[in-house]
């Protein structure tokens, strides 16, 4: 009996500073974008493409834009995107733009702090420092809200932050390269920018592991299990096309959330038509209805040097 005390006793401490280690382990990177101006008009749009407005705006409850968005319910516990106005108690004011660099490319708050992967930070690991200032730029020109969003209501385990930091190591696989492919066309290249950056489409379509991770196997294939007990179907190119899409259908369904079939988007799809897509460009919809129903080929092809002309680019977000 003793013996066993011992060791509870000894696990009690190993166990201890296993947690004090992984807790006091630095992550996330400084960034410095010096004096970089940015453009409120392309940051909004920005923001559009990349479901900032969808994620951080309760439309249902009535609260201002960007000041907190839906909870929402995932078998973790439930999330809340928090206010990211430019208010600096309640929202992101108190923040410098490097801050908000480090936040949206690294997923790590000011605080050193990593941020749950509910922000899907990953997929913006590889906007440009001109991205991220335009960006900057718009949200200073939304209406501070002080009301701070209401926490996070996670059970234990993973009400455990410093958890986070094994996650990461663990699953995380930041988007960092989407440069123009060889033998694609603009439009192509400009969608897989927009499926595979901004627009983050891979977060809700394809299949996560048991911790949240996502597998790589099963890009594009569809989700049975998303927040809030909705689902996102296949989008790879062979399973749209069996369902009746073609390039002009989901261009025409990312402006008005009308299917082929004459039903209508609904969940997550249908807020991400509403406040996100059918603010797009024609040419960025279409795009990203090119990139989807080519896939990504037989193979990516190498990617281009950085002489490759023709690229539009104007692509983006925060949860």
């Amino acid at each position: 009996m003793r013996g066993l005390f011992r060791f509870g006793i000894i696990a009690a401490i190993l166990g201890g500073a296993f947690i004090g280690a992984v807790a006091s382990w630095p992550i996330g990177k400084e960034e410095t974008l010096g004096m970089l101006q940015g453009d409120p008009y392309r940051g909004a749009y920005l923001a559009r493409s990349g479901g900032c407005i969808a994620c951080h705006t309760n439309v249902d409850a009535g609260t201002p834009a960007l000041a907190g968005g839906a909870p929402l319910e995932t078998p973790f516990g439930t999330f809340v995107p928090p206010n990211i106005t430019a208010d600096p108690i309640g929202g992101i004011g108190g923040w410098t733009m490097d801050q908000f660099a480090v936040a949206l490319r690294q997923g790590v708050s000011p605080d050193g702090q990593a941020y749950y992967p509910a922000f899907p930070y990953e997929f913006y690991a590889a906007f440009s420092d001109q991205d991220i200032a335009d960006l900057w730029a718009a949200m200073q020109t939304v209406p501070p809200a002080g009301q701070a969003a209401a926490p996070h209501d996670l059970g234990f385990p993973f009400n455990q932050r410093w958890s986070l930091k094994l996650w990461r190591a663990a699953f995380l696989q930041p988007v960092t390269d989407l440069s123009p492919v060889m033998g694609k066309s603009d439009a192509w290249n400009r969608g897989q920018e927009l499926v595979n950056g901004a627009a983050h489409c891979a977060a809700c379509h394809t299949g996560r592991n048991l911790l949240g991770g996502l597998k790589p196997s099963e890009q594009f294939l569809g989700n049975d299990a998303l927040p809030g007990g909705n689902t996102a179907p296949s989008i790879t190119a062979t399973d749209l096309a069996a369902g009746g899409w073609n390039e002009a259908a989901i261009t025409y369904a990312l402006r008005t959330g009308l299917m082929p079939d004459g039903d209508v988007f609904g969940g997550s799809m249908a807020e991400a038509v509403r406040d996100g897509t059918s603010f797009l460009d024609e040419a960025d919809r279409q795009a990203i209805a090119a990139y989807l129903m080519d896939g990504k080929g037989p193979a990516a092809q190498q990617p281009a040097d950085n002489g490759m002309a023709g690229m539009a680019h104007e692509g983006m977000t925060m949860n």
